[in-house]
């Protein structure tokens, strides 16, 4: 998904000509800790209510008061990933989008950035999650969705994480898969050769290798 499909239409942008005070009471009301300032469509940076909370008088203009992140935004054609990338990076609470000619253009509530990106890996259905533990050199998605579709199972989300330099085995393949009985899987997965580093469920699972795996079962409200 894109940034510009991200704005939330429900959170205004604070005017160089709103007070401290104006500014504390919209945070408030959007139960949120930063707010974008604007010059008409102009992106002025971001303002936090930590830092508003510090200055003695609320009727001062927000063009008196310090801002943040004024080279830090996106544009209206990046991707959510990106976003969420600048999120964490600047510990974000909103990011502003700009278009093209570096108009302001909205507001992404970065709450609502990691809401969609958990929907977008298909982590609020149901489902089992696997932890294998891979050899980087080893790595075929489309060998490993092979093997598990083989049992009538889906993946319906994955994220591959590179291990730290110099361990190329220890890197971790994780999965959300669209079944809870995934005792099929696991075998079927351990019978060529993977390494089933954990197992998330709702039902029990039978490794032929449980003890050796140390398979950690543990139970999702889904």
């Amino acid at each position: 998904m894109l940034a510009a499909e991200l704005i939330d239409p429900m959170l205004p942008a604070l005017k160089l000509t709103d007070t401290v005070g104006e500014a504390m009471e919209w945070m408030q009301e959007h139960r949120i800790g930063q707010m974008v300032l604007t010059d008409q469509n102009e992106y002025k940076g971001v303002l936090s209510e930590d830092l508003l909370m510090d200055v003695a008088d609320e009727d001062i203009p927000l063009t008196d008061v310090m801002r943040l992140f004024e080279q830090v935004y996106a544009f209206e054609n990046q991707h959510s990933l990106e976003l969420l990338n600048l999120a964490l990076e600047h510990r974000l609470e909103v990011i502003a989008v700009l278009n093209d000619d570096r108009e302001f253009m909205g507001t992404v509530s970065v709450n609502e950035l990691l809401k969609n990106f958990a929907r977008e890996l298909g982590i609020t259905e149901p489902g089992a999650i696997l932890v294998l533990t891979i050899d980087e050199r080893d790595y075929s998605l489309t060998e490993i969705s092979r093997l598990i579709e083989s049992n009538n199972v889906k993946i319906i989300g994955s994220y591959f994480s590179s291990a730290a330099y110099g361990m190329p085995d220890r890197s971790r393949l994780t999965l959300k898969l669209n079944r809870r009985d995934i005792g099929p899987v696991v075998s079927t997965l351990e019978r060529f050769g993977y390494n089933v580093e954990s197992a998330f469920a709702n039902t029990p699972i039978e490794s032929i290798d449980q003890e050796r795996l140390d398979l950690l079962l543990r139970y999702l409200n889904t």
